[in-house]
């Protein structure tokens, strides 16, 4: 009919059939091996080669199916990581480094963050149903029962930033014995006599080795008691509580150590509140060396964790690619920190120094391995 204007659609049609592997194989005459490195990114492969199989996947439409590649191989390229803590600002540091050192050796991250009251035994039987390659325990701990499971399925472990005594699987800490002799070392070297202590969570490795490092050498150098005071926490809240508390004593301390940064800044704000000056009434210290502590509002002295390190050495332990010999694995290895000294610190009878924002001692970053 004269003057009708053909309204047809374009063809929309999907194509007949999945675009495979193998189509791009044959499309460029290389095998299917080829194409799967070639989407492997650890994989070893001539970047022309690479170059071209992207260009001939992108012309077909191939899309590589990961669930049906770990099927086949058993490696799922995934490493879980289990963090119960993301409130204190240590953890999403730690989380940073985790996820860029395990990008760069080809794998994908899985993050795992249990609920308040939550305990990590309930999410790990989930987890294990992904079939992940290995497992990162941060911030939380972990039974002997659950240590079996995951060798009943071949599934590697590693704790990081904590260990348990007599549990029998890898894990990387800062040597916190040696922070908090760290830190008793720089106050008494400042003439502090009345030091006290704010502990975390009381059952915590990290939060045990902290106190005993600390208390022991100052009895060794001579200072006959510490006041220990009960945070309960490693949080803003209970470091403020703490403070306040310890400023309201008859006698009060010269010196406060925080078994955390986040804890240290609660008790800054408690002890101005309070009246107290820091650093001329009150010296403070931190320990983790979180980016806020270098504030000019806080100006931290704090043990700095070494935590490019330690999670250099907690990746290495999973041993994703089964080349490290069983009889090289340390159970735990403790990585040495370094004291940072900032204006929060300074010597009884003496004007505030400038802030150094320098490692005190200079001593390397990385002690031996403890089992």
């Amino acid at each position: 009919m004269a003057g009708r204007t053909d309204r047809r659609k374009p063809d929309r049609r999907k194509p007949s059939a999945h675009v495979t592997a193998e189509d791009v194989a044959r499309k460029l005459g290389l095998s299917q091996s080829t194409i799967s490195r070639a989407f492997t990114a650890s994989a070893s492969i001539s970047g022309t080669t690479r170059a071209r199989v992207m260009e001939a996947a992108r012309a077909l439409g191939y899309r590589p199916n990961v669930i049906a590649r770990s099927l086949m191989t058993r490696h799922t390229n995934i490493v879980a990581i289990v963090m119960a803590n993301l409130v204190d600002p240590f953890y999403p540091i730690v989380l940073d480094q985790l996820t860029q050192r395990i990008k760069a050796i080809g794998r994908q991250t899985l993050l795992f963050v249990p609920s308040p009251g939550q305990d990590v035994e309930d999410v790990l039987p989930m987890l294990l149903q992904y079939q992940v390659d290995g497992i990162v325990i941060t911030s939380a701990t972990l039974s002997s029962t659950m240590v079996r499971v995951c060798a009943a399925q071949r599934t590697p472990v590693v704790l990081l930033n904590r260990y348990v005594p007599g549990l029998k699987v890898p894990a990387v800490s800062c040597d916190n014995i040696a922070g908090g002799r760290q830190i008793a070392d720089h106050l008494v070297a400042l003439r502090h006599v009345r030091p006290a202590f704010v502990s975390g969570q009381p059952d915590a490795t990290t939060n045990l080795d902290c106190q005993r490092g600390f208390v022991t050498r100052l009895h060794e150098l001579g200072v006959a008691s510490c006041i220990q005071e009960q945070g309960g926490d490693y949080s803003y809240e209970a470091g403020f509580a703490a403070a306040r508390r310890l400023a309201r004593r008859k006698r009060r301390p010269d010196a406060i150590f925080f078994v955390s940064d986040v804890m240290a800044f609660g008790g800054l704000d408690a002890l101005r509140q309070e009246g107290m000056r820091v650093p001329e009434d009150i010296s403070v210290v931190g320990f983790d060396d979180v980016p806020s502590a270098g504030w000019p509002c806080f100006g931290l002295t704090t043990l700095r964790q070494p935590v490019p390190a330690m999670v250099h050495a907690a990746i290495a332990m999973l041993d994703l690619d089964g080349d490290a010999p069983a009889r090289r694995r340390p159970a735990t290895r403790l990585i040495m920190g370094e004291l940072v000294e900032r204006t929060s610190t300074m010597a009884r009878g003496r004007h505030p120094r400038t802030r150094r924002d320098q490692p005190v001692d200079g001593r390397p970053s990385l002690s031996g391995i403890r089992i």
